[in-house]
C-alpha cells in the first residue's frame, strides 16, 4: 500500500466536494490503482485458503467510490473509505465473505455476515443450535481469540430470538443479528507488510466463514 493513497483519502475527507474531485482526479485514479493491486494479492492469499477465490476478478470485489446520496441527509458525494469484499457468489450474493475497510483513522480486516436476510438469518440460528460445539471451538479457538477478541455484538436482540430460551447455551450467539469479527489496523500498519497482516487475519477467520455459509447452503 503506497503512502500516497492514504495521503489521498486524508484529503478526500476534508474536500469531500465534486470540484476537488475533479481537480484530483489523477490522484483519485492513482489511489484506486494502488487499491486494486491490494486487492488482487488479497485474493492470491484466499486461494491458498480455498481455490475457487482464485475465480473472483478484483474490479468486482471493490466498492464503488460515489455514494448514493438519493436518501440521505449526508450529501457529500464521495466515500472517505476504500473497501472490498470477497465473496464466493458475488457482492451481492448473501454469502459470508472476508472483508477489507481502508480508511486513515478507521480501517480494519476481517468477515462474516452483515444484517442477513430473515431466512438466512435463521439458518445460522439453527446451525448453530445444531452444532454449538463445533460453532463454539471455532470462534474460542486460540488463533481466534488472539486476532478478534470475539464476534461483534453491535447488532443484537434484547431477548432471545423466537423459538428459542433465554438459558439456551448458546443464547450469547443465537441473540446476533450479524455474525461479524474485524481487527483494527493502524495508519503505521498500511505499509507493504500489510499483504501479509491481512492474510493472517484472513487465515484466522476462515472457518468461521466456512461455517457461516455451510449454515446458508
Amino acid at each position: 500500500m503506497q503512502k500516497t493513497t492514504i495521503d489521498y483519502l486524508k484529503s478526500l475527507k476534508k474536500n469531500n466536494n465534486k470540484e476537488w474531485f475533479e481537480q484530483n482526479k489523477s490522484s483519485f485514479e492513482q489511489a484506486k490503482s494502488d487499491f486494486l493491486q491490494l486487492v488482487e494479492h488479497l485474493i492470491q492469499q484466499l486461494t491458498k485458503l480455498d481455490s475457487r477465490y482464485g475465480e473472483l476478478k478484483a474490479k468486482d470485489c471493490i466498492f464503488r467510490q460515489y455514494r448514493d446520496i438519493r436518501f440521505s441527509k449526508d450529501k457529500t458525494p464521495y466515500k472517505t473509505n476504500m473497501g472490498a469484499a470477497f465473496h464466493l457468489d458475488g457482492k451481492k450474493g448473501g454469502k459470508a465473505a472476508f472483508y477489507f475497510h481502508l480508511e486513515p483513522g478507521n480501517s480494519f480486516v476481517g468477515g462474516g455476515l452483515w444484517m442477513p436476510d430473515a431466512d438466512k438469518l435463521k439458518k445460522v440460528r439453527q446451525e448453530i443450535d445444531y452444532n454449538f460445539e463445533k460453532f463454539n471451538k471455532i470462534v474460542t479457538s486460540k488463533s481466534f481469540v488472539e486476532t478478534f477478541g470475539t464476534l461483534s455484538t453491535e447488532d443484537q436482540l434484547k431477548n432471545a430470538p423466537k423459538g428459542y430460551e433465554n438459558d439456551h447455551q448458546a443464547i450469547a450467539f443465537l441473540r446476533l443479528k450479524s455474525y461479524v469479527a474485524a481487527q483494527p489496523i493502524g495508519d503505521k500498519e498500511l505499509t507493504d507488510a500489510i499483504e501479509k497482516k491481512i492474510g493472517q487475519v484472513f487465515k484466522a477467520i476462515a472457518p468461521f466463514i466456512h461455517f457461516l455459509n455451510e449454515s446458508i447452503g
